[in-house]
């Protein structure tokens, strides 16, 4: 297989291709539970796993009882830490299964089966992170492409829902995506795709890829190109229709299978794209390995490439069917390894909290026994209903988090929320006027760092590169902007005068016009604007572009003034900007400043005339 050097450079990485030594507190409990079957093992070391079962879950009502039958055959063995997969969205203590009429409290599952750690990730995510320890053996390559050394992978697979992931290499090791883009709408891309969408509106308003691309998915299908084709065919179940195609040739059955390749194709291409995976596409779940190598003659790939302009874009990317048995078990067990290992603040701050319990005052010792109790409760909660449920005065826990060495509850809270889940969960929360100062101040910078980190993923890297090639060559270079925009046009007119690149910035609309007709060849225009839509702004830019001076937009990619530009950096940030003042919008237009001042500093193309504050300016980002 031609992409396995890449391969290889990601399980470099991984933890489990360590010693094969026993762990030194016991086996752990590992398991992937789906919709339809729940697949256990105890690993006793790094890669090592035994007493592999698979149990059906329609034979349970709930995730206790299906653990406790598992564990029954296991009386003996000290457990003290498990991760179980999950075929759901995982946010916080309480998990509702979208597929099977489950949900359940991790802290209380955790309790009830006296465990030390438990953790609860979503089982595309754990099959992410599985990838990096797989061999060539573990894989069936379909399709050309090669994958690229240290770049972003996706993940998908259709099983009872359509799984979806993505692998971000990092410095250290990997960031997954917790996704949920198996629920994204199903697009149809020929007449007989329509049929089939016509067929599911009729029972659902809205039809995901997840309904047609999936097991159920599958029966669907055969039910409306039976009807399409004016065929009498009993019902069958997935299962029996890949059987009936594969093994008896059915006509029907492997019209079925061809469309549903298609479909996944589709599917994989807009995963690719959305995600720039020249990693690579890996395919999971329990559907497309039972094809076999029929899968690899299919229409997947085809429909893959077929992208119109960006066809030889996804023509570069490998696209892969994972083989392995239980893979899941691998990604699961190294997130529970890492989490143990505190990479990411770990287990540590629960175990440190309990050994120096004993030295607290008795008023501290009870903060620390409802932590080590209802640690969810705690991240979850404010000061006041804190102090109430551990019947102490509100200074008291802010003594209990100063004992610890943190500075109050709001910095405890941020290191206790890394060590629970092993990453800080970063998503948008409404700040509401009940907040404490500790509550807002937390929000506000959760919100920008999920934008930034936003932001980062969905950057144009090629037009940066335009905007540092046409501020490196600048003759001069003018800022227009007004209101909470000029701020960040004044960074940057700062940043690059310290270049000894003659720069200017007009603040007013009327003088817009005017600085405009003086622009000549050679000179750049940076405007900067959250609407892109004032209209001097348009005029202006309209007169330098005549004149033969490039603008370069700092503005939403779809506004006007993005599409007269030579070149748009784009802020794609929704906020309110009636009522309210756009701050992380403003955050972000400076983040573009500073790294087209980082690249004109990279570049060097001014050669010595940067000067020692250049210089700085480089080496003062490169430290921070």
């Amino acid at each position: 297989m031609g992409s396995q050097p890449a391969l290889d450079t990601l399980a470099d990485k991984s933890a489990e291709k360590s010693a094969r030594t026993a762990f030194a507190d016991g086996p752990r409990l590992l398991a992937d539970i789906g919709a339809t079957h729940a697949r256990f093992a105890l690993q006793a070391a790094p890669g090592v796993f035994s007493a592999v079962r698979v149990l059906k879950c329609e034979d349970f009502d709930g995730i206790v009882p299906l653990l406790r039958h598992y564990l029954a055959d296991h009386a003996g063995v000290k457990l003290q830490h498990a991760a179980l997969a999950v075929a759901n969205p995982v946010s916080g203590d309480l998990v509702r299964m979208t597929n099977r009429d489950w949900q359940f409290s991790t802290d209380a599952v955790r309790r009830e089966l006296g465990l030390g750690t438990l953790l609860i990730v979503n089982d595309f995510t754990a099959l992410a992170m599985a990838i990096p320890g797989f061999g060539q053996e573990d894989l069936m390559q379909v399709g050309q492409g090669r994958a690229a050394p240290n770049a972003v992978v996706g993940v998908l697979g259709p099983g009872t829902g359509l799984g979806v992931s993505g692998l971000i290499p990092t410095a250290d090791g990997f960031v997954t995506l917790g996704s949920e883009g198996g629920h994204v709408n199903f697009a149809p891309s020929d007449e007989r795709e329509f049929a089939i969408l016509q067929v599911a509106w009729r029972e659902w308003q809205h039809v995901s890829n997840e309904r047609l691309i999936s097991g159920p998915g599958m029966e669907i299908i055969h039910r409306a190109l039976a009807a399409r084709n004016g065929v009498e065919a009993p019902a069958r179940k997935a299962a029996d229709i890949i059987a009936a195609a594969l093994e008896s040739q059915d006509p029907l059955c492997l019209e079925v299978l061809e469309c549903f390749c298609g479909m996944l194709g589709a599917a994989a291409a807009n995963l690719a794209v959305t995600l720039g995976a020249f990693g690579g596409i890996f395919i999971g779940g329990g559907i497309v390995p039972r094809m076999g190598e029929w899968f690899a003659a299919s229409p997947f790939r085809a429909r893959f490439e077929a992208k119109g302009r960006f066809s030889s874009y996804l023509a570069e990317i490998p696209t892969y069917v994972i083989t392995a048995p239980n893979p899941a078990f691998h990604g699961v067990a190294t997130i529970l390894a890492e989490h143990l290992r505190g990479r990411s603040g770990a287990n540590t701050l629960m175990e440190r909290i309990g050994q120096l319990r004993h030295g607290l005052s008795p008023a501290e010792q009870r903060v620390a026994a409802l932590v080590l109790e209802q640690p969810r409760l705690v991240l979850n909660e404010p000061i006041a209903e804190l102090a109430r449920l551990a019947d102490v005065s509100q200074p008291t826990v802010i003594r209990f988090c100063r004992s610890l060495g943190f500075q109050g509850l709001a910095d405890f809270k941020l290191k206790f929320a890394s060590s629970l889940t092993g990453s800080i969960p970063v998503r948008h929360s409404q700040v509401r006027t009940s907040d404490s100062t500790h509550d807002l101040s937390a929000k506000v910078i959760d919100n920008t760092v999920s934008a930034i980190l936003r932001f980062r993923d969905q950057l144009d890297v090629r037009s940066l590169e335009r905007a540092i090639e046409l501020v490196s060559r600048a003759r001069r270079v003018e800022f227009f902007a007004m209101g909470n925009s000029r701020a960040v046009a004044l960074d940057g007119q700062h940043k690059f005068f310290r270049f000894r690149i003659p720069t200017s910035l007009y603040g007013d609309s009327h003088l817009f016009k005017l600085a405009a007709e003086l622009l000549q060849a050679g000179d750049v225009v940076i405007a900067v604007s959250n609407s892109g839509s004032l209209n001097e702004l348009l005029e202006a830019v309209d007169i330098a572009r005549a004149a033969g001076a490039d603008v370069i937009a700092i503005s939403n990619s779809q506004s006007p003034l993005a599409r007269k530009a030579t070149v748009c950096l784009a802020v794609d940030h929704a906020e309110d900007s009636t009522d309210f003042l756009s701050m992380i919008s403003r955050i972000l237009q400076l983040l573009l400043i500073d790294i087209v001042a980082v690249g004109l500093s990279v570049d060097g193309q001014h050669g010595e005339a940067q000067g020692d504050d250049a210089r700085r300016l480089l080496i003062s980002h490169l430290d921070s």
